[in-house]
């Protein structure tokens, strides 16, 4: 595969054990963000006691962490989940360092990982707490889930959000960049995008319909990379450099990705700096109403025991 074309992994491209994706440092080019993503079922998953920060995002079903630290600390959290991604925010949990953690459940759940050295302790965020922003206007709508952004998270280098784009709408637009370190201006960070797609809310699809959307991610002066892809349940898109998007949700079909970051930069920050071609297209927002598909929430609030 050509250098610049092999940061984008086809859904079980990057099985390992029982995950169905695992990104870590075994991935060549890869150093400062992880990803797990899994069914639970049986003996559920363990994670070991390890130097990386964590946080478990239930994507489909209720979640128990069972947790243990290097200070002596445990306990057990139950996170009320979802019935998929496009039900608004499941309720998260932020695990420290060194800290051991068993997963059992039902459904599918997904790890956010990142390198630390600092230990802070456990946070959980519910998902009636968590921030739902509607972000852009008219076609650039979508709805971001803020859980494990810096206003929102005490962590060292973990940066985690969730966006859903409604059908043939436009997110991660305009393309943008975040590879180099410019205080105040721009963060250096990976990124990682991990990616659901379905049918979109209300419409009565065929059994052979194929949900899906489409991902860009090109060079800038900090590396050549050329990703465009058609985007389908499970795929991830690797983001080390280059400025990336647009995100787009294909007509009848929704479209869900899960964004993990962290760099080198000693200050956790989300900075980022816009295609000087297509940075305009914001101006444009204020003009426009937002779409008034979002936000996408449960009919109900979830249900199930919570400690």
């Amino acid at each position: 595969m050509d250098d610049d074309t092999r940061w984008f992994f086809p859904r079980g491209d990057l099985a390992r054990h029982d995950w169905q994706t695992v990104v870590d440092g075994e991935v060549y080019g890869w150093q400062h963000t992880g990803l797990r993503v899994g069914e639970l079922a049986g003996t559920g998953a363990r994670l070991p006691a390890v130097g990386v920060e964590r946080m478990i995002v239930p994507l489909c079903g209720d979640v128990v962490v069972e947790w243990s630290d290097a200070r002596g600390g445990s306990g057990t959290v139950e996170l009320a989940g979802r019935s998929s991604v496009f039900e608004g925010p499941a309720d998260v949990v932020y695990l420290g360092i060194d800290t051991e953690a068993r997963l059992t459940g039902e459904g599918r759940v997904a790890v956010a990982e990142a390198p630390a050295d600092q230990v802070l302790d456990v946070q959980v965020l519910r998902a009636a707490d968590i921030p739902v922003e509607i972000r852009g206007s008219g076609r650039s709508t979508r709805q971001v889930h803020n859980f494990g952004t810096p206003a929102g998270l005490h962590a060292q280098k973990l940066i985690v959000c969730e966006v859903v784009t409604p059908a043939e709408n436009w997110s991660s637009y305009p393309a943008h960049k975040h590879d180099e370190s410019i205080p105040g201006v721009e963060s250096r960070l990976e990124e990682i995008y991990y990616f659901e797609s379905a049918v979109s809310r209300g419409l009565d699809a065929p059994e052979q319909a194929d949900p899906f959307g489409l991902f860009a991610t090109y060079s800038s002066p900090a590396g050549r990379i050329d990703v465009n892809q058609f985007v389908r349940t499970g795929d991830v898109a690797l983001v080390p450099f280059g400025y990336h998007g647009p995100a787009v949700a294909a007509p009848g079909y929704d479209l869900y990705y899960l964004n993990v970051m962290a760099g080198p930069d000693p200050e956790r920050a989300w900075l980022i700096t816009d295609d000087p071609a297509h940075g305009w297209v914001r101006t444009q927002w204020e003009s426009q109403a937002p779409d008034p598909r979002l936000p996408y929430l449960p009919a109900a609030a979830p249900k199930g025991p919570r400690r």
